[in-house]
């Protein structure tokens, strides 16, 4: 796992991940809002990006060195963690291992209920993957469904070609299977959970789960987005979304 960092070293520190596929580029817009306030730390999780050669094993594993590197960088602890799909995965992971790793956190789409027959079917899904990120056509539709901005796709298709099968498995494969620790209800961090409209259904028992074990959480549900979007599209709402649950500005959103 890699680690880019912006704005003032000396700002309290937010830790903000990107989502399966993608990498840290495909949250500039937001970091560029966030580091006039925070001194922001965007993760490379691994297999993503410049750090394809480093294959993503699980998780946990994820957490653990996300841990590691605020210990050592940190003292321990962070104002703030952030994530989309598997990145908020890997925040869960981390708020259960630490109780008191971060103060806030803001977790999009966060999966953490287990499917049924996932080995099998996330084996199958990650190794048909790998041969679809090879083909042009194919990451377009993918780019459009993640809502990558056209100025990224080169990025976009260079990266997904890069993405070795052993990573893509093992997200296929873990994504799914996450289930969250009972360890989570002992978080001290505020939670705020987004959640697009298109995918309520979909996130219905992982919502009342994470809603049911973090004492203090917040729902913000966006009207006809799907899953993911709101981070990538719409980084001004984001930004001020987050400095609202975070109290550090009045109400001026609208949200």
């Amino acid at each position: 796992m890699k680690f880019k960092e912006f704005g003032d070293s000396k700002a309290p520190t937010m830790i903000i991940l990107h989502e399966g596929g993608l990498s840290w580029w495909s949250l500039a817009n937001t970091i560029e809002l966030l580091k006039n306030d925070f001194h922001i730390v965007a993760p490379i999780i691994d297999g993503h990006g410049e750090d394809a050669l480093t294959p993503f094993i699980s998780i946990k594993d994820s957490a653990d060195k996300l841990i590691r590197y605020i210990d050592e960088n940190n003292a321990g602890n962070v104002f703030a963690l952030g994530g989309s799909t598997l990145g908020a995965q890997i925040v869960v992971e981390a708020l259960s291992q630490r109780s008191d790793i971060a103060r806030y956190a803001i977790i999009e789409s966060p999966w953490v209920v287990p499917s049924k027959s996932i080995t099998f079917l996330g084996t199958l899904a990650g190794k048909l993957l790998y041969s679809l990120n090879h083909k042009k056509w194919y990451v377009k539709l993918k780019a459009r469904e993640l809502c990558v901005d056209k100025n990224h796709f080169i990025q976009f298709y260079k990266d997904s070609s890069s993405m070795t099968k052993e990573t893509l498995v093992n997200i296929s494969t873990n994504h799914s299977a996450y289930a969250v620790s009972d360890s989570l209800k002992d978080t001290n961090a505020t939670v705020l959970i987004i959640l697009g409209s298109k995918e309520i259904k979909r996130m219905d028992a992982s919502i009342h789960k994470l809603i049911d074990m973090i004492p203090k959480t917040k729902v913000f549900i966006v009207p006809g987005m799907k899953q993911g979007e709101f981070s990538l599209i719409h980084s001004t709402e984001y930004y001020y979304l987050f400095k609202r649950i975070t109290n550090r500005t009045p109400d001026s959103t609208g949200i």
